[in-house]
Parts: structure tokens; C-alpha cells; sequence
């Protein structure tokens, strides 16, 4: 009977796992075979000239960086607002308080919220404000979206780093402080690995930035100015009749793939250099 029940469960998990990289290798084989006839240097190092979403020269260099300035400005911005509260709750507060449980249950249910809601939330308060679409908008919001990603993904890095560390620091007389210090040294791996979710969550997000951050043919040059992003830039094009401009989706779609794989490499490599600095 144990045996009987132990293959099935090996069935299943094989089976799983079959299925997961087979949708990831048929996603990853229709975006490039699609695409790569599409790409090229001009794609990529060129703005959109006129009639670009109707089939006429340029590129999309004006979205990738505008994912870049996005994506990078609200992992940061994340980051800062994020650590002080895993440090909190984990550290200053008592263990399993009533508001560490608390924020924990908050930062869950925000998890779950979508895009769409956060960037809702962000037209509301643009629109409040009386501020317009821009690069700024779209930051605020998306750091409002991957904040949950970091708190939780952060947070459960560092729970698991054995309690007695944290007791050593302090009968060696250590403070707080020095204690959060020591967490976050042994929990690195875990914070990058962190950074590269919320990383991947906020360059491939569409509906976040659709109400906030706007869209433009032209590189952003201040915070106040619309910024054009790729998941936008693919919206737009596959929406085109066009064959052509579809393709050309694809082949923004290729690009997109390559910027979260190199990011995930560099983010393995990262971790596994800094791993050498845990006790």
C-alpha cells in the first residue's frame, strides 16, 4: 500500500514537472520563433519613427528604457521601505506579536491584490493630486505593487535563519541594531532572490503603468515626463491588423526574455559570490 501511494506521487510530481517545462519551452519557442525574424539593431537602438505601430521604421529603445528607469527606480525605492519593516517585525517587535502577525497578514492580502487595482489606486491619487502620467507615477506605483513581494519574500528569508545566532549576538553583548545587521548578512541569497521577483513582477507589468506612467514615442529625461514600457509596447503592436507590427511584438517580447534572464543570471552569479560572506 506505501509503495502503491509512493508511485503515484512520483507520477504526479513527474508529471508536473513535465507539464511546467513543457509550457515554459512552448511560451519561449512561439516568442522566438516569432520574433527573432523581426529583431533588429534598429529595433532596438532606435525610437519609433511615425507610422512605427502601422509598419514603418524606428524602434522601441524609448520602452526598454523606460522599463528600465521603472523598474530599477521602484526595486530600489521598494527595497528602502521594505527592509526597515522585516527588520521591525522580526527584530524589534516581540516574536509572533499581535502586530508582527498582523503586518504579516496585510502584506499577504496586498500580495494578492492585482495590477490593475494598484494602478487604479495610483490614477486615483494622480488624479487627487492633480499630478499627470510620468515616469514618477509609474515608480510610486510599481513600488507600491512589489512592496508586499519584498516584505514577505524577505521576511521569510530571515525567519529561517536560526534562532541562536540572534541569541549569541546578544549574550555577546550586541545590540539590535548589530543583530539586524547579522540577519541580513546571512539572509543575502534569500534578499537577492527576492529583488529578482519583484524585479521580473515590475519590468513585465502592463496594467500598473497603463493609467500612471503613460506612454511616449520619446526617452523620458525627467521624472515628470510619460515613459513608455515594453509589456505597453507589446500591447500596443499586437493590437495592430498588420502582420508585420505583430511580429515585431514578438521580437519585443524576445527582448524582454533576454533582460529577466540576464538579471536572473547575474542575480545567481551575485548570490553565490556573496554567499561566502555568511558566518
Amino acid at each position: 500500500m506505501r509503495k502503491t501511494e509512493e508511485n503515484i506521487f512520483k507520477f504526479l510530481m513527474i508529471l508536473s514537472t513535465i507539464i511546467i517545462s513543457s509550457t515554459l519551452f512552448m511560451i519561449l519557442y512561439t516568442i522566438f520563433s516569432r520574433g527573432v525574424g523581426s529583431l533588429s539593431w534598429d529595433m532596438i537602438s532606435k525610437i519609433p519613427e511615425g507610422g512605427f505601430y502601422i509598419g514603418k521604421g524606428g524602434g522601441i529603445l524609448n520602452a526598454i528604457i523606460g522599463s528600465v528607469y521603472i523598474t530599477l527606480g521602484s526595486t530600489l525605492l521598494g527595497l528602502l521601505v521594505s527592509i526597515p519593516i522585516v527588520i521591525y517585525i522580526n527584530v524589534y517587535a516581540k516574536k509572533n506579536s499581535l502586530l508582527a502577525n498582523i503586518t504579516r497578514l496585510s502584506y499577504d492580502i496586498l500580495f494578492g491584490i492585482p495590477s490593475i487595482v494598484y494602478g487604479a489606486f495610483g490614477f486615483a491619487i494622480m488624479v487627487y493630486m492633480g499630478l499627470k502620467t510620468s515616469l514618477l507615477a509609474g515608480i510610486i506605483t510599481v513600488t507600491l505593487m512589489i512592496i508586499p513581494i519584498l516584505v514577505r519574500a524577505i521576511d521569510e528569508v530571515v525567519r529561517v535563519v536560526p534562532e541562536d545566532m540572534s541569541n549569541s549576538v546578544y549574550s555577546l553583548g550586541g545590540t539590535r541594531y548589530e543583530t539586524a545587521k547579522i540577519l541580513l548578512r546571512q539572509s543575502i541569497p534569500g534578499i537577492i532572490t527576492a529583488i529578482l521577483l519583484s524585479f521580473g513582477r515590475a519590468i513585465g507589468d502592463a496594467a500598473c503603468v497603463l493609467f500612471t506612467a503613460g506612454f511616449t514615442d520619446s526617452i523620458p529625461t525627467s521624472l515628470d515626463q510619460p515613459a513608455a514600457t515594453l509589456p505597453l509596447s507589446i500591447f500596443f503592436q499586437l493590437s495592430s491588423p498588420i502582420q508585420e507590427v505583430q511580429n515585431r511584438a514578438y521580437a519585443a517580447a524576445v527582448i524582454l526574455t533576454i533582460i529577466v534572464l540576464i538579471i536572473s543570471i547575474a542575480a545567481k552569479i551575485a548570490s553565490k559570490n556573496l554567499s561566502k560572506n555568511k558566518i
